[in-house]
Order: structure tokens, then sequence, then C-alpha cells
């Protein structure tokens, strides 16, 4: 008998064309490359958070496209009311948290229930995405605390020449540029003897470097 609270995920044949779909359009139109795809953990490994940057609204597309497992997003909650786009990213396995009040306990409990059934969570810390300069936003802390909650690592993801395609204030995406994905070492949060909130803080800011630390080089500048 099926578990009415079960998690729902999309069929694996349905993800597979559709991810094959997403890599021919974006190896052909933004000519994406991939670094560290050696760092992302095999499937026996369990669940995991990712943690990027956000240039684009592909973003959670493009750092995904190389895993073949269960994933889920926390999402934009007013991108679920935008017609064919809030059923398909649903179907996908996004789920709404509000960039009002920060991660409100609803989503926050999808997003551990999530990682405990060994699906892979993908949060954007900066809450939006950035303009065309590149310049990130202040990290929030809830991609932290998820993980450390779960009793899981982190797993760091640079998105390069993403603000060079589709920032914030931009109607349509620009073609033929060229955006990269990078994979960092994963972060395993160990304890510490700091505070809770310190805590979250250092691991907070020890994450948004290694992010920051493989943008370009114009773009690094502008974090300082």
């Amino acid at each position: 008998m099926n578990d009415r609270n079960s998690i729902k995920y999309p069929s694996q044949l349905v993800m597979d064309f559709l991810r094959f779909v997403a890599f021919v359009i974006s190896k052909t139109v933004w000519f994406i490359k991939y670094k560290g795809i050696e760092n992302i953990p095999p499937k026996s490994f369990g669940g995991f958070v990712i943690s990027a940057n956000h240039q684009t609204y592909i973003d959670p597309v493009w750092i995904c496209l190389t895993m073949r497992r269960k994933i889920r997003f926390m999402a934009y909650d007013k991108a679920f009311s935008w017609g064919w786009i809030g059923r398909l990213i649903s179907y996908l396995g996004a789920f709404p948290v509000s960039t009002d009040g920060g991660e409100t306990i609803a989503a926050v409990k999808e997003a551990l229930r999530s990682l405990r059934d060994g699906a892979v969570l993908a949060v954007f810390p900066e809450g939006a995405r950035e303009f065309s300069d590149g310049q990130m936003f202040p990290f929030k802390t809830g991609a932290v605390q998820i993980a450390q909650q779960a009793g899981v690592p982190i797993l760091p993801v640079t998105i390069r020449g993403g603000n060079r395609i589709w920032p914030r204030g931009q109607k349509y995406p620009r073609l033929f540029r060229r955006v990269e994905i990078i994979y960092h070492p994963i972060l395993d949060l160990k304890p510490s003897a700091l505070k809770k909130q310190a805590l979250l803080e250092m691991w907070t800011e020890t994450l948004r470097d290694v992010i920051a630390s493989s943008l370009d080089p114009e773009d690094q500048q502008k974090q300082i």
C-alpha cells in the first residue's frame, strides 16, 4: 500500500528525455561547460544540499543536468502561479518558499523530508537573481541550517557567465554566450564549540567564499 505522504518524483524516463533536450540546447546556445564533476557524490552517498550563486532562471536546470537522481528545488513561491511554468516546476520537484519572510516552516519541513528520503536539494542562498554585474547578494543562512538539521553535507556550485545571459532586470535571455558550472569539493559541516548562530554565519561565509572563488576575475573584484 502506498504511503499518501510519500514524495512523488517525476518519471525517470521523462527526466532522462528532458535532461537530454536541455543539455543539447545549453551546449548549442550557451556553450555550457562543466568542471569538477568528480566532486558530485555518487547515488550511494544519499541526500545532500546543492548550494549555488543565482544568475539566471535556468540555474536549477544547469546545475542538475549532470545528476541522474532524485532532486528537489526550493523555488520562488510566486512562480507557482505562472500558468504552465508553475505546473512544470512543481512536476519536476520544486516546492515554494517565500522570499519575503525567509524560509517558512512548511518549506523547511519539506526540505528536511526530501533530504531524509535520499534526495538532492538545490538551494540558492542569495534568494534572488543577480544583476548583470555578477555581484552576489548577501547569503542567507537557510541552506546551512537545513543541511545541519538533516545531517548532510553541502555541494558548493559556482555559476559563471550566467549574469551575461539572463540577469535580473532583463526580460529575455541572450543567446550564444558562454556559461560554466563548477562543482567544488563537498563541505562537511563539522560540529564546533561556537554558538549556533555564530556557527551558521561561519559556514555561510565559508560557502560564499568557495562559490565566489571561481567567478570571472572581474566579477570577483566586485565581491570585495
